[in-house]
């Protein structure tokens, strides 16, 4: 009877866990998919190694998007680019603290942020491809990536394989909801309760 009871509990705790998940990666975006299929097309052309995907990265590029989106987009080239993110914004170090980061293991990484009407993806690839920033895709030393997206802006963030520059994460408990997301977790965590709790 309580080996019945555990295996209930576990395919259900099981079932919602998937479904939460399913809920939460149909968000990710083109956008951001096509220009990271792009980039690493670029680099294999050069025999450089993929960028790999990093969360901390991503949630960075997510929250400065959001940052540009305010600011008007009146590149109609593809060609135009925006430097000196740190500088551009004064809560920097919140966003930094918004997605587990700090300066320590920031520095070595880049932040590239670009703005193209309705994010055309020839635009925007070229825009990374055929400006300043070629000169960062083309450097070994970065490795990993995270990319955002917000209306006409869209973010790059390069990391490396460095302390400095690896954007590390937290502990597994901390990616874990990053991942899901804090109300998705809470609802995991209290169903899970709930059903063992009726069983």
């Amino acid at each position: 009877m309580l080996m019945k009871c555990f295996q209930r509990y576990v395919i259900l705790t099981f079932v919602l866990y998937s479904i939460l998940c399913i809920n939460h990666t149909v968000k990710c975006d083109d956008e951001d998919d096509n220009l990271l299929i792009g980039l690493n097309s670029y680099r294999t052309t050069l025999n450089l190694s993929t960028l790999t995907e990093n969360d901390r990265a991503e949630c960075l590029a997510d929250k400065v998007a959001d940052q540009f989106k305010k600011q008007p987009c009146t590149n109609t080239t593809g060609s135009n680019t925006v430097p000196g993110t740190e500088q551009e914004f004064s809560n920097f170090p919140e966003l930094l603290e918004k997605c587990h980061l700090n300066v320590s293991t920031t520095r070595d990484g880049t932040i590239l942020p670009a703005c193209v009407p309705n994010l055309d993806p020839t635009l925007v690839l070229s825009n990374y491809t055929r400006s300043q920033y070629s000169i960062s895709l083309n450097d070994t030393k970065f490795t990993g990536v995270g990319i955002g997206s917000e209306g006409d802006w869209i973010v790059v963030v390069l990391t490396t394989s460095t302390p400095e520059g690896g954007y590390s994460p937290g502990s597994n408990a901390v990616n874990f909801v990053s991942k899901i997301g804090p109300m998705h977790y809470s609802m995991f965590v209290l169903v899970a309760v709930f059903t063992f709790l009726w069983i």
